[in-house]
């Protein structure tokens, strides 16, 4: 009788799975790029301001599950920690949505972006950096 722990091999570890709940959305589709005469203006079928936002909305998507290029490492508290997490389990207990929390993160940041885009000097991003700074908090460089 051996005394080695049996372990499950690369084929066991890397398997594809087809569980319903591991199954993602369709990702959202994504507009075709303007085809133009090279000068920038595009091919006349924009409709000005509505026409970027698609546009931007489109490219304020999450990324997904896919392979990323670049990495960042952000502290949070505890607390923040936590409601993430709750926010992760809430997410898969109500909705059927399996995600981990780079694909949370990265969906998070999509939308603030985009309502950045959107809105500017309105938008929750700059009304929450403000009141930070008003409430004497520092920002982060």
């Amino acid at each position: 009788m051996s005394r080695r722990a049996s372990l499950p091999g690369a084929s066991e570890l890397f398997r594809i799975t087809s569980s319903p709940a591991l199954d993602l959305p369709p990702a959202p589709e994504q507009p075709a790029p303007a085809k133009g005469n090279g000068n920038g203006n595009g091919s006349g079928n924009e409709t000005g301001p509505a026409h970027k936002e698609q546009l931007t909305r489109a490219a304020r998507s999450g990324s997904g599950r896919t392979k990323h290029d670049a990495k960042i490492t952000v502290y949070v508290s505890s607390d923040e920690l936590l409601a993430m997490e709750q926010a992760r389990l809430n997410l898969r207990a109500k909705h059927g949505l399996v995600l981990d929390r780079g694909r949370l993160v990265r969906e998070a940041v999509a939308v603030l972006l985009a309502d950045f885009d959107a809105a500017g000097e309105d938008s929750v991003l700059v009304q929450r950096l403000r009141a930070g700074s008003e409430d004497g908090k520092e920002t982060e460089s």
